[in-house]
């Protein structure tokens, strides 16, 4: 399922968090190449959206997860934490966190 924002984003801010999301989803399709993952980008935005609870973010690191060093588990981290903030959750309306974060400054 392709998971689209419904807050339009015509703002340059709002342009720089689409921007971002494009930017994270590769990281995600190359992070999953070089650890020879078996999920996908979908996968991942899946897990994000529908999250039910505080387990879900460590859901996601677990797909990339293949038992390396400290450098790699720190660069899945950082991935994650930056898919978990600018991609979609239901529980906020379909929106990210740096989407609600942007209703909140305008």
């Amino acid at each position: 399922m392709k998971i689209e924002s419904k807050q339009p984003l015509n703002s340059a801010r709002g342009r720089q968090i689409i921007e971002r999301q494009k930017e994270i989803e590769q990281e995600i399709v190359d992070m999953l190449v070089e650890t020879q993952s078996p999920f996908s980008l979908g996968h991942v935005k899946d897990v994000i959206f529908y999250e039910e609870d505080q387990d879900d973010m460590m859901k996601v690191v677990a797909m990339f997860d293949r038992g390396g060093d400290a450098s790699e588990l720190s660069n899945i981290l950082e991935l994650v934490t930056d898919a978990w903030n600018y991609f979609p959750h239901e529980a906020i309306g379909g929106i990210s966190p740096a989407e609600k974060l942007l209703e909140h400054n305008i």
